[in-house]
């Protein structure tokens, strides 16, 4: 048995017991500390054994041990009904909107239009940093929505860094980092949509409390001054380093054993770079309409309601993208299985074969993104984290005064990260952010963006955030590789934007705090070269 089997079982089954003690001793589980066990207890293992289903699995049953009460039957009942039952129909949608999205990537391959765009790229793009500044420039153009972003960019991209031996762990953290990083600034997307409808405050629209609070979200905005620094001045450190000078010394992309299964199969010769592009801007083009026609532009919503004709933040705003997402996937499908067969790069049985292509190659990550909301799902509603959270946070705003924006930012760090959510998080953030600061004060729009900033920032750790999975599929990296060469650039990012936040709440000008953690990031990644130099 390898050792780090062997780890994962001593730990698991201590944990086990110890959920089994505390069950059956009677003692409150509730909305206490227990209720974070079980996401610490599967994120450990994870990073410990490098085993990503079985630390899920593991964290699910002693959430579900811890609420069952001692009874075996509700234990049982907790993992399948409340956990993994719940967590498919919740998102349906999203593993529905990954297939098709596998579909088209299949569908592009065979088009031979992936390869097409390869041979352009490497005359076009020539050096390293030109690949990995596109791939980022491609992630921020793409804002819409995350889940679309990851999938996307790691698709056209692949064949690009490939080319140029980017490891794809660097590609996977690429992506993560220009995904729920752009959405959370920008105006029009499905995250700021999320944000408006937790915000309520008198004489101001939601979208108008998002837009204000952007300057001062550090976390999002400095993640894009950190990826320009590691790719200008070259300064990759930690696992990343390693990965990066065996891809480029030996040209090994994956720095394991392990492989990601990808859709390769023989292109079509004939195929062009149009044949890329054209799926995906329709792709784009159709899940906004998607997205928008749910939310109620064209007259009426998905629930019958008519407030948001005609009106486009509105019905952004209002809109479900488990619904908006598939309705315009499904559609985007059947105009890029046409535009194939119209340009007769394929038959139509070579573009149904696509279809169950696409399928498996996203198993693993509707497998991980299953499991990762069953154990959200255990740990939250059941177990009253989000309760816990909101109580100590409550508690503890009295007597923080000006450093309040830094601990909020921390809070929704650790929070996202234990949860693997960033939406759940601000929504239980924003309202305890309003009760907090009168929004006359400037000091409530730098606690708004500190809570959004902690909730992507943990999000963006997390190995069960459903973000961090889909870039880890996008980029066809093994997860926890991704999860363990990523976290290092995102804490150090973190550390960074909590200082701005300190700094944020005695000094009211974005500008200045963002100019001294551009320059603290700069001045650490010049010193992390000259260390390893």
């Amino acid at each position: 048995m390898k050792k780090s089997s062997l780890i994962s079982l001593l730990v698991g089954a201590a944990a086990i017991i110890m959920a089994v003690v505390v069950a059956c001793s009677g003692a409150e589980t509730a909305a206490t500390f227990w209720a974070l066990v079980p996401p610490i207890v599967a994120i450990g293992l994870a990073l410990i054994t490098k085993e990503v289903y079985s630390s899920l699995f593991i964290g699910i049953t002693v959430g579900a041990i811890l609420a069952c009460g001692g009874s075996f039957s509700a234990a049982v009942t907790h993992v399948v009904s409340d956990g993994i039952v719940a967590a498919i129909s919740g998102t349906a949608g999203i593993f529905l909107f990954l297939v098709i999205l596998g579909a088209i990537v299949a569908l592009v391959n065979k088009s031979g239009g992936s390869a097409a765009f390869g041979r352009w790229a490497k005359v076009h793009i020539k050096t390293r940093a030109g690949a990995q500044l596109a791939t980022m420039a491609l992630g921020v153009l793409i804002f819409i929505d995350d889940y679309f972003n990851c999938l996307t960019v790691g698709s056209v991209m692949q064949p690009v860094t490939d080319s140029h031996k980017i490891s794809r762990a660097k590609l996977a953290y690429l992506i993560d980092a220009t995904a729920a990083p752009v959405c959370m600034i920008a105006p029009i997307s499905s995250w700021a949509a999320a944000v408006a409808l937790y915000t309520d405050v008198p004489g101001m629209s939601g979208i108008e409390v998002f837009v204000r609070a952007i300057p001062y979200n550090f976390y999002s905005l400095l993640t894009f001054v950190f990826i320009l620094g590691i790719v200008l001045l070259k300064a990759d450190f930690g696992p990343m380093a390693r990965h990066e000078q065996n891809a480029l010394e030996k040209g090994d992309l994956f720095s394991t054993d392990e492989r990601v299964d990808g859709l390769e199969a023989a292109s079509n010769p004939r195929g062009r770079v149009l044949d890329l592009v054209l799926p995906i801007v329709v792709l784009v083009a159709v899940s906004v309409v998607g997205l928008i026609f749910v939310g109620g532009f064209f007259g009426t919503d998905f629930w019958g309601g008519t407030d948001y004709g005609g009106d486009f933040i509105g019905a952004f705003s209002n809109t479900d993208a488990t619904i908006g997402l598939p309705w315009g996937g499904i559609i985007a499908l059947v105009l890029i299985i046409a535009y194939m067969l119209g340009r007769r790069l394929m038959d139509f049985k070579e573009a149904m074969d696509c279809i169950p292509q696409g399928f498996i190659a996203m198993v693993p990550a509707i497998t991980i993104l299953t499991m990762a909301a069953s154990l959200k799902n255990i740990s939250n509603d059941l177990l009253g984290s989000a309760s816990y959270v909101e109580a100590l946070m409550t508690n503890a705003a009295p007597g923080l005064a000006g450093f309040l924006p830094a601990v909020i930012f921390l809070v929704g760090c650790l929070l996202a990260f234990a949860t693997g959510t960033s939406w759940g998080t601000f929504g239980i953030l924003i309202p305890i952010v309003s009760s907090i600061f009168d929004p006359a004060n400037p000091m409530f729009f730098i606690g708004i963006s500190a809570c959004l900033a902690g909730a992507v920032c943990g999000d963006h750790c997390s190995p069960i955030s459903d973000t961090t999975i889909m870039s880890s599929a996008g980029a066809r990296c093994v997860h926890v590789l991704h999860v363990s060469t990523q976290i290092p650039y995102a804490a150090a990012v973190a550390a960074v934007s909590f200082l701005c936040f300190i700094l944020a709440g005695f000094v009211h000008n974005p500008i200045v705090c963002l100019l001294a953690g551009a320059a603290l990031i700069f001045g650490f990644l010049l010193f992390m070269k000259k260390k390893s130099a």
